[in-house]
């Protein structure tokens, strides 16, 4: 009997954990104020799969790959690699918004993403 209780709540746990992971999919926008000061404007096109999280991080200098990304619960993790230096970014994915911490190695930077609607 008890088997037949927990199958369903197992299956349960795991369709909440797709689905908020799924909230991560999409265009994310938003403005990273670097250590030296500046201010950039950043874009993230988002996509999971399962616990994956791949695609890219747009900035003025270009676009570059989003590696090493996983997704647990509302957290995630990933790494993009610019002239050869790996900054890895942590981030928690609410309603409406993206917290989102950047390591530069000698300080980490916080920022917001909203999801990006226009075409």
């Amino acid at each position: 009997m008890k088997v037949k209780c927990l199958k369903p709540v197992g299956l349960s746990i795991c369709f909440f954990f797709v689905f908020l992971a799924g909230n991560l999919n999409g265009k994310w926008s938003g403005t990273l104020n670097t250590p030296d000061g500046n201010a950039i404007s950043v874009v993230y096109n988002f996509k999971v799969n399962g616990d994956t999280l791949t695609g890219t991080a747009q900035s003025p200098e270009g676009v570059v790959t989003i590696d090493s990304g996983k997704v647990i619960g509302n957290n995630f993790t990933f790494q993009v690699t610019v002239d050869g230096t790996v900054y890895p970014h942590f981030g928690r994915v609410y309603d409406d918004s993206c917290g989102l911490n950047v390591d530069f190695g000698y300080d980490t930077v916080h920022t917001t993403l909203v999801r990006d609607t226009t075409r």
